[in-house]
């Protein structure tokens, strides 16, 4: 007799821990979907106060027809380089403000177009477009073995480029 309540104890454990796990499984899905999560942004943090594009024909298009350069930025979430640049391109103002002047995309992966990786795929690295869809060769960073890549520390060339990607735009189209 004391075998048989031992058992059925032992039943009625299993199917109440089962119960509850089925339980806690349930919740976390319900959670997960219904919870919303913060909604990532475009700006992945690099401005959210400005307007970037989804994807990098978006971005010709708007660049195309709105008559503004386009700026690339090519990043990644786990490189301390791309972090270190995002921070410092996102609290600073007079970039965030001449910014509002272009087409923004920032992207995580890398494109097919061979164009925005003149000089090899490496990050972060910033690209010009003007509006007749060229890539800016002309507009650089301080390193000739990676013509496109900024650092923290390169931000005023990075203003200063912005700025002549505003200036060609007038004199040249």
């Amino acid at each position: 007799a004391m075998e048989k309540s031992y058992v059925s104890m032992f039943l009625l454990l299993v199917a109440i821990s089962c119960a509850l796990a089925k339980d806690a499984g349930k919740k976390e899905t319900k959670e997960t979907t219904a919870k919303p999560k913060l909604p990532q942004t475009l700006s992945r943090g690099w401005g959210d106060q400005l307007i970037w594009t989804q994807t990098y024909e978006e971005a010709l298009f708007r660049a195309k027809h709105s008559n503004k350069p386009l700026m690339i930025i090519h990043h990644l979430d786990d490189c301390p380089h791309s972090q270190a640049l995002k921070k410092v391109f996102a609290e600073h103002k007079d970039i965030q403000k001449l910014a509002e002047k272009f087409i923004l995309l920032n992207l995580v992966y890398e494109t097919t177009d061979k164009n925005l990786s003149p000089d090899g795929q490496y990050v972060p690295r910033i690209l010009f477009i003007d509006p007749s869809l060229t890539v800016r060769a002309d507009i650089t960073g301080r390193y000739s073995n990676r013509l496109y890549a900024y650092e923290p520390s390169d931000i005023s060339l990075l203003y200063s480029n912005m700025q002549k990607a505003q200036k060609l735009l007038k004199t040249e189209l």
